[in-house]
């Protein structure tokens, strides 16, 4: 069942995206973040339903009420969640580009669409099949998780370190994830070149071909210039000696017996100048000779010209370019999705503290992935392993859209966990007790659920292209150092250390609890010793 709703969720995302290019710019990766972002949160929001309904029928419960109680609870927790995934996803708005526009819209509508979806087709149909839906059971498995359906004995056993000596653990396991974002701080953006596409693809060996018949080397930069076509003759000079001053540096390849390249627009309005490097794209010289141009040929030649505009384009200038447009964009994006998460989790727990500590142990996710993928592909270990040859950087749009992907997605497991955690303690029990009741009562979920979500983004890193191995194993990666070491470890330390300080606001922001009716049962609570 969470399958195919994720799939009914992804195939109505990618109809609804289809009326939005009419209004928006798409791109044809678009379909496939619908995929990778559909099935993720499909799953996931499913199995917080589903696994709850069964925790409330397992108590005794008739059907109808365990789905009004999975509906009160989980549902509550998906509807948190997805707005959480939507704000984060929104951020890509900010970074003005035609891609990331096109990937924003995409991801929202898949969610919002798997939101609704579990708030309204998956009760539905809980309520209509009711003890048919765990039919046909598979045996091995069921007899597993019939056996499971007692006190968990796993879980209470990997958080009782954290829960006993919680600044221990707590120090450890921070000081584990710091030192593997570290990395992180020298992480290089570059664009793919064609050096770096796989050659098994007809149209690399056919490239490859070409290349060996016709042999060429180094990559060129294109200086356009704009003025009154009056001054015309005055521009081709002026580029005309540039070429040959350049021609004499190192850094740029001689200038033809010809004369250098240099066309001009029907009107003259419009000049190009092809400077060529015989560095390749990504080298250092390439970028060398990129500044060179930028910061002293041209200026120079364009020193006695008034009344012009011009600029240096061409494959280094626009890996450069936009490697530097994302720096630039990337705070602005992170103080958005921050402050907006933020404000979310504070109005849904009513909590400062539980709002700062999930921005504080995302960004400690997210920093460990980015400096695991610094690790990986900057170097040259680990391509016989993964089958790649590394471009000693990382492709330029993935920060930016890993940004924000795993801040939404880690908001699933955080919104879910925390949500048990607040219903333990809103019925009086101690803050440790919680903790273990809150994290031992959602481990089957959020692992089933990373598994998921690990299972598909793998799938990505099985691909040829740099890029899209980049994309899944950094993503893989997180979603699993998230799933464990941030929610079996860093998290119960955090909240065992606050104690009742975990749910501090300011007094505007509480709000008084209403009594819990006498027929309602208690929840059965597991404690670790």
């Amino acid at each position: 069942m969470p399958v195919l709703l994720a799939m009914s969720s992804v195939f109505a995302a990618m109809g609804l995206s289809t009326l939005a290019s009419h209004l928006l710019p798409s791109t044809d990766t678009t379909n496939s973040v619908i995929l990778l972002i559909g099935l993720a949160v499909g799953v996931d929001y499913s199995l917080f339903y589903i696994r709850r309904e069964r925790e409330e029928r397992a108590k005794g419960r008739g059907h109808l009420d365990a789905v009004e109680i999975a509906a009160e609870t989980s549902g509550h927790a998906v509807v948190v969640s997805g707005i959480a995934v939507m704000i984060a996803m929104a951020g890509l708005f900010l970074a003005t580009d035609v891609v990331f526009s096109s990937l924003a819209v995409g991801s929202i509508l898949v969610v919002a669409v798997s939101v609704i979806g579990s708030l309204t087709v998956l009760p539905a149909l809980l309520a209509k099949l009711g003890r048919w839906v765990d039919r046909p059971r598979v045996p091995l498995l069921w007899r597993l998780s019939a056996r499971r359906a007692g006190a968990p004995r796993i879980w209470p056993a990997l958080l009782r370190p954290a829960l006993r000596r919680p600044v221990l653990a707590l120090v450890i396991s921070v000081g584990a994830l710091l030192a593997l974002a570290v990395p992180a701080a020298g992480m290089k953006m570059k664009f793919p070149g064609m050096e770096d596409l796989p050659r098994t693809t007809p149209a690399m060996q056919a490239y490859d071909r070409l290349t060996a018949a016709f042999p060429s080397t180094g990559t060129a930069h294109y200086l356009a210039v704009e003025a009154p076509a009056a001054d015309a003759p005055r521009v081709k000079a002026a580029l005309a000696a540039l070429a040959r001053e350049a021609g004499g540096d190192p850094l740029f390849a001689p200038v033809e017996a010809d004369g250098p390249d240099i066309e001009q627009s029907a009107d003259g309005t419009v000049s190009v100048l092809q400077v060529a490097t015989p560095y390749h794209t990504r080298t250092d010289e390439a970028r060398q000779s990129l500044d060179r141009l930028r910061d002293v040929y041209v200026p120079e030649a364009m020193s006695g010209l008034s009344n012009v505009d011009y600029a240096v384009g061409g494959d280094v200038a626009g890996s450069v370019d936009y490697a530097a447009h994302i720096k630039r964009k990337l705070p602005l994006v992170m103080a958005f999705v921050l402050i907006l998460t933020f404000v979310v989790m504070v109005l849904t727990f009513r909590s400062v503290v539980v709002a700062l500590t999930s921005i504080l142990l995302n960004l400690l996710s997210v920093g460990a992935a980015y400096g695991l993928l610094v690790l990986v592909f900057q170097g040259t270990w680990a391509e016989g392993l993964l089958g790649f040859t590394s471009m000693g950087s990382i492709v330029t749009w993935l920060p930016l859209f890993l940004f924000v992907v795993l801040f939404g997605l880690s908001m699933d497991y955080h919104v879910f966990v925390v949500s048990r955690i607040r219903e333990a303690v809103q019925r009086g029990v101690s803050n440790r007790d919680a903790v273990a009741y809150g994290i031992t009562s959602s481990a089957g979920t959020v692992s089933s659920a990373a598994i998921v979500m690990v299972a598909v983004f793998s799938i990505f890193a099985t691909l040829s292209t740099i890029d899209m191995k980049q994309l899944g194993i950094g993503l893989a990666a997180a979603i699993l150092l998230d799933a464990t070491i941030i929610r079996a470890v860093v998290l119960p330390s955090v909240m065992t250390l606050l104690g009742d300080a975990n749910w501090w606001a300011p007094r505007f922001l509480r709000k008084r609890q209403p009594a819990r009716h006498a027929s309602q049962p208690e929840r059965e609570l597991v404690s670790v010793h």
